[in-house]
């Protein structure tokens, strides 16, 4: 976008930055970088690196303590679900961290504020920013605003059509899930993939991804915890 608008970004995330420049340097991706002549050390991914460590570490230190009878093995598959490029991208989603990314004219036209590798980077280059700028304190209380939330449903994004196919096959026995792509975006080098997922001809759930798979995935993620919402409205009534 030509207006970055600090403001508007620090008032979603709850963060005032003092140091100028920061925010910014955040959401610069490499391609703006390169097309403005910033060099390198100006676009995100020194701060995705350094935000990428401070993930681990929070996360890691908030599951240790949150289920502590669980089993080494278990909580590092909790947290690979948690910080991986998927669930990053729909904790970026739901700031709309897209909207604010300071992108080269290619990746601006090939659909780069919805990809995923691009806003899961951009959230770690958030994280790394705000390390730098207010320090661990502050890092953390951003990542347990917007990543470390809905714990029991960001599990599921781990294998989430696997999960998918076993709830349907105990509540919907004789339907079947199909998923279908609705929609390709970007060239064949940088494409993205829009996908749906029927169960018994309903769509249940919609996704996008770099690869058909990460779509579905998402697509099935969505489907679960519609349904979950559904099944809750029910037993309300009953």
């Amino acid at each position: 976008m030509a207006d970055f608008n600090s403001r508007e970004l620090e008032q979603r995330i709850g963060y005032t930055f003092h140091r100028e420049g920061m925010l910014r340097q955040a959401m610069c991706h490499s391609s703006y970088a390169n097309e403005h002549r910033l060099g390198q050390v100006h676009d995100n991914e020194r701060l995705e690196f350094l935000g990428d460590a401070v993930l681990e570490v929070v996360s890691s230190d908030f599951l240790y303590h949150h289920y502590p009878k669980m089993a080494e093995g278990e909580l590092t598959k909790l947290r690979a679900s948690i910080v991986c490029e998927p669930t990053l991208a729909l904790c970026a989603k739901e700031i709309d961290l897209g909207h604010y990314l300071l992108l080269g004219r290619g990746e601006e036209q090939t659909g780069g504020r919805m990809r995923n590798s691009i806003i899961s980077d951009a959230m770690e280059a958030l994280i790394g920013a705000i390390y730098l700028d207010g320090g661990f304190e502050s890092a953390k209380t951003f990542i347990e605003r917007f990543v470390l939330t809905d714990i029991e449903h960001k599990k599921l994004f781990y294998d989430s059509k696997t999960i998918l196919q076993e709830i349907v096959q105990r509540d919907y026995r004789e339907d079947e899930i199909h998923y279908a792509i609705i929609g390709e975006e970007g060239p064949d080098h940088a494409k993205t993939f829009l996908v749906e997922v029927r169960i018994g001809g309903v769509v249940e759930g919609t996704g996008r991804g770099s690869t058909k798979k990460a779509a579905e995935q998402e697509a099935a993620y969505r489907a679960i915890i519609g349904l979950k919402g559904k099944a809750a409205h029910v037993s309300e009534k009953h």
